[in-house]
């Protein structure tokens, strides 16, 4: 079993940044991936950013990329995603997944909303 809790999400002005953050507990595999979705009203949930390999191996959306630092201390099982330059387009709930052997896991994410 895994459980996974998003916290740190909130109200950013256009042009801020923010990090989300991700606790995973359970049986976690370091070197499997975590990953960050993100779903915004009335959209798919869409892909965002991944970290396997005790934080070797970072990927993140294409349209994103240059704005966002994924990371994870050690082998801690936290992992967190840096957003920068948000838009009011980033305004999604974020969450957090991990693939495992038996189950695909998913936390009850995490509100952004980017507003004035």
């Amino acid at each position: 079993q895994v459980h996974l809790v998003e916290s740190g999400g909130g109200l950013v002005q256009p042009g801020g940044s923010l990090t989300i953050s991700c606790a995973a507990s359970g049986v976690i595999n370091p070197f499997h991936k975590i990953n960050w979705y993100r779903q915004a009203p009335g959209k798919e949930r869409e892909w965002v950013a991944s970290i396997a390999s005790v934080g070797k191996i970072k990927d993140y959306a294409e349209s994103m990329k240059d704005r966002l630092t994924i990371s994870r201390v050690g082998a801690e099982n936290t992992v967190y995603l840096r957003m920068n330059s948000l838009t009011p387009e980033d305004t999604a709930v974020y969450y957090c997944n991990y693939a495992a052997i038996d189950g695909n896991y998913w936390g009850q994410g995490t509100q952004l909303t980017v507003s004035s």
